[in-house]
C-alpha cells in the first residue's frame, strides 16, 4: 500500500511500506509450535518435538537475525500520520492475541492430558512462557493508545499472564523515571539480570498499584473498586485459571504458575536489556534532563523486530511514546545492541558474558566517564 504526505516545499512524498504484510510474521511462531503439537500427537511421538518453542526463540530467531541482518531505514516523516491512521497495523496486534491464547490453552491441555516427562513439561512451560511474553508486548503497544478500545485490548493481552499492573507502572512510572537510579526497570551497569529481577519485579508491582491508587483517588473512588484496571486484568486471569482447572483438573496449575512467572521474567529480561547502564544527567535545578533517544538501547535486526512489532526500536519509543510501532525510527547517534532481543536474552542470562560484551559499549556511550553511567 502506498502512503502519501506533503513535504515542506509542497511536493508529494510517496512511500510503500515493504514490511506491511511481513508484520504478520509474528503469527508464524505460535503456528509452528501448534504444528509441532500436531506432529507429536499424530505422526512423531518424540518428546523432543516439544522443545520446539525453545528452539524457535533461542536458536532459529538469533540465527535468522544474524543472516538477514539489520534494516536502518525509516519511513519519511511526512507519511507517518497516514501510516498511523491505517488500521491494518492495529489489526496485526489484534490478530496475534487470540493466537497466543490458543497456544496457551493447547499447551495446558497437552501437558495435563499427555503427561510428558517432567523435564519436558518444564522446558515446554518455559518456552511457551517466553513466547507468550509477547502478549505483554502487545499489551504494551496497545496500552500506549489513548482510546478506550485499544486500552481494553491491552487488558485482554495482559490478562493471559496476569500482568495487570504493567500499563500503569510502565506509562506513568517507567516513562517518567527511565534511565535514572529511581527507575526499577532501568538496569545498572554491573548488575546481573538476576539481581535486577529482585528490584524490578516487586518494584513494578508496587509502582503499578501506587499509580492506580492515585488515578482512582482523583475519580473519588476507593482502591478496591470495579474501576480498578489492575483488578480487572487479575479478574480475567483468575477466570481463565478457574476455567482451565475445571476443564483439566488441578494438575494443570503448576504449568499455569510456571508459564505466568516466565512471562513476567521474560519482560524483566527485556527491561534489563533496554536501558542497561544508561543514565540521564541531573540539571542544575536537581531535575533530570528530558528523556532522549540516547537513553535506550536500539536494535534494527529485521527478524526479531518483525516478531516483536518493532519493540527493539526502543530509543524512538521512549522519545516519542505515542508513535505507533510501524513508524518507529532508527536515529543517528543512538546506542545499538549487538543483536536482537533473543540473542541478547541469552547473553544476559550468563552475566559474565553480558558484562564482557556490554560494559565496554556503556563506557563508550559515556565517553569513558563513569560518572555518566547508571551504576
Amino acid at each position: 500500500m502506498e502512503f502519501t504526505g506533503v513535504a515542506k516545499d509542497g511536493s508529494t512524498i510517496r512511500f510503500v511500506d515493504g514490511k506491511r504484510y511481513w508484520w504478520l510474521a509474528g503469527l508464524a511462531m505460535p503456528a509452528a509450535v501448534l504444528a509441532s503439537y500436531g506432529l507429536y500427537l499424530s505422526v512423531i511421538p518424540d518428546t523432543l518435538l516439544l522443545l520446539t518453542p525453545l528452539f524457535l526463540v533461542f536458536v532459529l530467531v538469533p540465527v535468522l537475525d544474524a543472516i538477514v541482518g539489520e534494516d536502518p531505514n525509516n519511513p519519511p516523516e511526512e507519511v507517518v500520520p497516514a501510516m498511523a491512521r491505517d488500521g491494518f497495523y492495529d489489526r496485526v496486534a489484534y490478530i496475534g492475541m487470540p493466537v497466543h491464547y490458543v497456544l496457551f490453552f493447547a499447551t495446558a491441555w497437552l501437558i495435563a492430558t499427555q503427561e510428558p516427562p517432567l523435564w519436558v513439561s518444564v522446558a515446554l512451560a518455559y518456552g511457551i512462557g517466553m513466547m507468550n511474553g509477547n502478549m505483554i508486548n502487545l499489551g504494551h503497544e496497545l496500552g500506549h493508545r489513548r482510546d478506550r478500545r485499544n486500552r481494553l485490548y491491552a487488558k485482554l493481552a495482559l490478562g493471559l499472564s496476569g500482568y495487570g499492573h504493567f500499563t500503569m507502572e510502565h506509562n506513568l512510572g517507567h516513562h517518567a523515571r527511565v534511565a535514572t537510579p529511581e527507575d526499577c526497570a532501568s538496569a545498572r551497569m554491573g548488575e546481573s539480570v538476576y539481581a535486577f529481577a529482585l528490584r524490578e519485579l516487586p518494584g513494578a508491582f508496587m509502582g503499578g498499584w501506587r499509580q492506580e491508587a492515585v488515578r482512582l483517588k482523583r475519580q473519588g473512588v476507593p482502591l478496591f473498586h470495579w474501576r480498578n484496571e489492575i483488578l480487572q486484568v487479575y479478574a480475567l486471569t483468575a477466570l481463565i485459571t478457574a476455567g482451565l482447572v475445571a476443564w483439566l483438573g488441578w494438575a494443570v496449575l503448576p504449568f499455569i504458575v510456571v508459564h505466568h512467572f516466565i512471562s513476567w521474567f521474560g519482560l524483566t529480561l527485556v527491561n534489563y536489556i533496554e536501558h542497561y547502564g544508561l543514565l540521564r544527567q541531573k540539571r542544575a535545578d536537581g531535575k533530570y534532563e528530558p528523556c532522549a533517544p540516547c537513553h535506550s538501547w536500539n536494535s534494527n535486526h529485521v527478524v526479531s523486530n518483525l516478531l516483536l512489532v518493532q519493540l527493539q526500536r526502543h530509543s524512538d519509543h521512549h522519545a516519542n511514546p505515542n508513535r505507533p510501532y510501524q513508524a518507529l525510527r532508527n536515529l543517528d547517534g543512538i546506542p545499538q545492541l549487538p543483536s536482537g532481543y533473543p540473542a541478547c536474552i541469552l547473553m544476559a542470562s550468563i552475566p559474565p558474558l553480558w558484562f564482557k560484551v556490554m560494559d565496554p559499549k556503556v563506557m563508550a556511550w559515556a565517553d569513558g566517564d563513569i560518572g555518566r553511567v547508571n551504576r
